[in-house]
């Protein structure tokens, strides 16, 4: 089915009919829902679970598949009474969308397979010992080139369009000796349709240094330095083709 940024005509119905749920789904409430959505054919079990979303190992006949499942409420880290959160099928069509664009950009990130609704199906990347394991809980033999890939890949995302939101050892997986980006829930887009230059680069360039500061925070376990304020401006400069964040720029 196409991703529609919109809300689904499913969800669109039951607001209609008044039948729009309330209350977060039971887990086999989700199970079922996927499996109805025709995304797998088996859900093993959950993969991880964090505040905004569950992700599920599952099956499409005999090929292992992820299915990330987009919460209808998710708490603050401040804590307090769950924030509902609206539109969850926009959410999933924005980071579906953001995959999409990296993924036919060459960069590694779990290839979108299907969204429907707060749900949408991807690459499952791991092996019959279990996922694949997070930058944060990984100890590298060879660190220095690692994170010069790492950076190239950063900037490969940039050339697609795509800054991560929220770049870090946390959403960075390491499967077959590379890196791999994941959670693009808060993602920017900054090609030419990701709305207005100004905005969108000023916030591209927040989340970058961000992220290259959080990542740097990782590599200095190796003695390694991430220069973010080398190679931030390099990133925008490419990006800002008609310099509107410069004084000077038409």
């Amino acid at each position: 089915m196409p991703n529609d940024p919109y809300l689904d005509a499913s969800v669109r119905w039951r607001i209609r009919a008044g039948t729009l749920e309330t209350q977060e789904p039971s887990h086999g409430s989700v199970v079922d829902s996927i499996l109805s959505a025709g995304l797998a054919t088996e859900v093993v079990g959950p993969l991880s679970a964090g505040k905004e979303a569950t992700v599920f190992l599952a099956r499409l006949g005999d090929a292992p598949i992820a299915i990330k499942v987009y919460r209808l409420f998710r708490t603050s880290h401040r804590g307090g009474r769950p924030t509902k959160v609206d539109m969850m099928a926009w959410i999933a069509a924005h980071e579906f969308e953001l995959l999409r664009q990296a993924w036919k950009a060459g960069v590694r990130v779990p290839t979108p397979a299907r969204r429907v609704e707060n749900m949408l199906a991807m690459r499952y990347l791991g092996d019959a010992d279990g996922p694949a394991p997070r930058l944060q809980d990984v100890r590298l033999d060879e660190p220095a080139p690692f994170l010069e890939e790492l950076l190239g890949s950063v900037e490969a995302l940039a050339r697609a369009g795509v800054v991560h939101g929220d770049l870090s050892a946390f959403n960075v997986l390491v499967h077959d000796g590379h890196a791999w980006f994941i959670d693009f829930s808060d993602g920017i887009r900054v090609d030419r349709f990701g709305g207005v230059p100004w905005r969108r680069l000023t916030v591209a360039s927040d989340a970058l240094r961000h992220g290259l500061r959080a990542l740097g925070g990782y590599f200095r376990r190796y003695g390694l330095t991430i220069e973010a304020e080398t190679i931030v401006p390099r990133i925008l400069r490419e990006l800002d083709r008609f310099g509107v964040l410069s004084a000077d720029g038409p």
